[in-house]
């Protein structure tokens, strides 16, 4: 350990810009990990946050919910539950005289079922009547208020915000969240049609009817529009990039052992132990790794702390471990790969003798 900080102390310059590599290398992996597990996330947050089991759809929807319509003909004998509630969803772009329009998902709610009762709301109530709504916090990031009046489509009516909620983006889209009344009117809709579909916390409900299908939760989120292209798309993307990294940090840890042949040599010739000399060379390695990986976690930090709202970066912790396990795993590979060379280096033939 002495002579592994002697040297980092003495070479600062060459180590130095090995721990930079290391520390970039960290940081790029980091911060893509976590913008795709951001992006991830705003697909599913509304689903998850229902505590979503199973999802009742209409069988020829292909596993769709906006595409998805029961009607009151198809619902009249199933029997909801206090773990069941309908939904119905709709893009809808919401519109203000005040703020500029936000790209979002209209999603109906019966408020007496257990979506709309369990909800968690960051300011504001629930809704109680048809020309309310419920917005997600992008909202309020983007300038609205309680109170604020928007439209959901150009020429209709307007609504009135009566409550901010947390996590709740569909599809990457803020969810607004109001009546199935008003779901049904941005529909076009008689009052025959019930829901796009059903929710259930319960992973034993089931429903008997041919024209109604029941989907796992895991089933019905992979089938979200464009949510499984880029989740494999990332996957390979963030992939390659450690692989390609881990490489390159084992190559340089390496070129930088073989370099000191001729210095091992010297210290075998003076009687060190190549066990003592194998044991610095890994401890270097790690040290300068873990110096990499924390100023890589550093930079991170502060990156997360001044990136816009509107930049979806979610930390994980399984990945986030997995990333540095993996980093100190290289480095030490990096250093053992030469270890077989300076076990049998002969001190006369390196230093030139």
């Amino acid at each position: 350990m002495y002579l592994s900080l002697k040297e980092i102390w003495h070479e600062k310059l060459r180590y130095g810009l090995i721990i930079g590599m290391i520390l970039l290398v960290t940081y790029l992996v980091f911060i893509l990990s976590a913008l795709a597990n951001g992006l991830a996330q705003q697909n599913t947050q509304a689903i998850e946050s229902w505590d979503t089991s199973k999802v009742v759809l209409a069988k020829d929807s292909d596993i769709n919910l906006s595409q998805s319509l029961l009607t009151s003909e198809q619902t009249k004998a199933i029997k909801l539950g206090k773990s069941q509630a309908y939904v119905g969803t709709i893009g809808a772009v919401a519109t203000s005289s005040k703020h500029s329009e936000i790209r979002s998902t209209m999603v109906g709610l019966d408020w007496n079922q257990y979506i709309g009762k369990d909800m968690q709301l960051v300011s504001g109530h629930r809704v109680q009547s048809d020309n309310q709504i419920v917005v997600d916090t992008q909202f309020e990031n983007e300038g609205y208020k309680l109170g604020d009046k928007v439209r959901l489509t150009t020429n209709g009516q307007q609504y009135t915000i009566v409550g901010f909620t947390e996590n709740a983006k569909m599809s990457v889209a803020p969810v607004v969240y109001g009546t199935m009344a008003t779901w049904r009117k941005l529909h076009n809709l008689p009052d025959t049609f019930t829901a796009s579909g059903i929710i259930s916390k319960s992973a034993d409900f089931k429903v008997n009817n041919s024209d109604l299908k029941t989907y796992t939760a895991n089933t019905f989120i992979q089938k979200l529009p464009g949510y499984s292209a880029q989740n494999s798309t990332f996957a390979f993307m963030i992939g390659f990039l450690f692989v390609i990294s881990l490489i390159v940090i084992a190559v340089f840890l390496y070129i930088l052992t073989m370099q000191k042949i001729p210095n091992y040599a010297v210290l075998r010739a003076q009687g060190v132990p190549a066990r003592t000399l194998v044991k610095t060379t890994i401890a270097q390695a790690l040290m300068l790794v873990s110096f990499g990986l924390i100023l890589g976690g550093v930079l991170t930090a502060v990156t997360a702390r001044f990136m816009p709202l509107g930049v979806p970066m979610i930390f994980s912790a399984g990945l986030s471990i997995a990333v540095v396990i993996g980093i100190l795993l290289t480095g030490l590979l990096g250093a053992i790969v030469p270890v077989r060379t300076i076990l049998k280096v002969d001190p006369v033939t390196a230093i030139g003798g």
